[in-house]
């Protein structure tokens, strides 16, 4: 078989020697060769699992590398509290990420929910992305992460994010002090909020996938469920609206989409809460606060759809929901989420 590739690979280039000698001025046979290279070469695909503890810029990373918003952000820690995947097409290879809760140490079932869902990609997948910060540089939660990855055989590559916050010296010392671990592959330094670093990053990611199939069609970017993202988005603006304890004791659940006879679509959404106070402040004076969540929220949803939008929201008490295993499943947080 590869005996014939190259017999037809020199058939090929001889005849486009031929055309690009008698209509140099007419065609152009770059194009040509370059798709003729990527189907002669195999097809690499695999599953990198993006992990670390929280807010080290993880979901921001995950956008930037599909080039659009899957997971929501926020500059509070533990935003994300489900496995989240995006995928990334490129020429002749597809990288399939896996977004992550912010492994971390914690008493309430949530957050032990949360911390399992991360745990259970280490071996479920081809490469870990273990994400620090470079700006508080090697702390003891990072150290809490090392250790819960003792034994797993999985390759690692250290991506140390947010170098625009730091000078150069601290970088190398930080880079020198991981080298010494010898825990990684590789250590690579980076910005995902400028998007510094992430070309070389995607090639060396591609460096440890192995061969395989296109696993998702290219048109797609994520196998989450629009419920769980329209909810995600909701809930993103909560996080960025509300303080203290409100951002952590919200739930939301997408209850219903529709679209209406005069073809605006519908959604209404449930945001649970807590305690009394916290949807007091949710809702706001006059239902000012309220407001303000599902405007910001809307203008975002009707963006991604491109359909004019109705967003109803409810918020209602569940009382401490975070530590009933019940209501954690109900409201769509299992470790083993997507």
């Amino acid at each position: 078989m590869k005996g014939d590739t190259k017999k037809g690979l020199k058939v090929f280039l001889g005849n486009f020697s031929l055309c690009r000698g008698n209509f140099a001025n007419f065609i152009d046979i770059q194009p040509h060769l370059n798709r003729w290279k990527i189907m002669t070469e195999p097809f690499k695909s695999g599953y990198a699992s993006i992990v670390g503890r929280p807010n080290v810029g993880k979901s921001t990373l995950l956008n930037r590398l599909v080039a659009q918003k899957v997971a929501v952000t926020s500059n509070r820690p533990q935003t994300t509290r489900n496995k989240i995947t995006g995928v990334l097409h490129l020429p002749g290879a597809q990288i399939i990420l896996v977004d992550t809760p912010g492994i971390h140490q914690s008493d309430r079932t949530l957050n032990e929910m949360m911390v399992r869902a991360s745990l259970s990609t280490f071996s479920d997948v081809d490469l870990l992305l273990v994400m620090f910060s470079a700006e508080s540089g090697f702390c003891p939660d990072d150290e809490f992460v090392l250790n819960s990855m003792r034994g797993v055989k999985t390759k690692k590559i250290l991506v140390i994010n947010k170098i625009d916050l730091v000078d150069k010296s601290a970088l190398l010392s930080l880079i020198d002090e991981m080298n010494q671990k010898s825990l990684f592959e590789e250590i690579i330094p980076i910005s995902a909020l400028k998007e510094d670093g992430l070309d070389q990053l995607k090639s060396l990611i591609l460096n440890y996938l192995p061969e395989g199939p296109e696993y998702f069609p290219k048109e797609m970017v994520t196998d989450c469920p629009e419920t769980f993202l329209f909810g995600e988005i909701i809930r993103e603006k909560i996080l960025k609206l509300t303080r203290f304890e409100v951002p952590h004791a919200v739930a939301v659940v997408v209850e219903d989409i529709y679209e209406q006879d005069n073809g605006v679509v519908q959604i209404d959404a449930t945001i649970y809460a807590e305690k009394d106070s916290q949807k007091k402040i949710l809702i706001g004076e006059k239902g000012s606060m309220l407001k303000n969540i599902g405007r910001q929220a809307r203008q975002e949803i009707e963006k991604r759809l491109g359909v004019k939008l109705f967003l109803k929201l409810f918020v209602k008490v569940k009382a401490n929901w975070r530590d009933q295993k019940q209501s954690i499943k109900e409201f769509g947080y299992t470790h083993d989420s997507f």
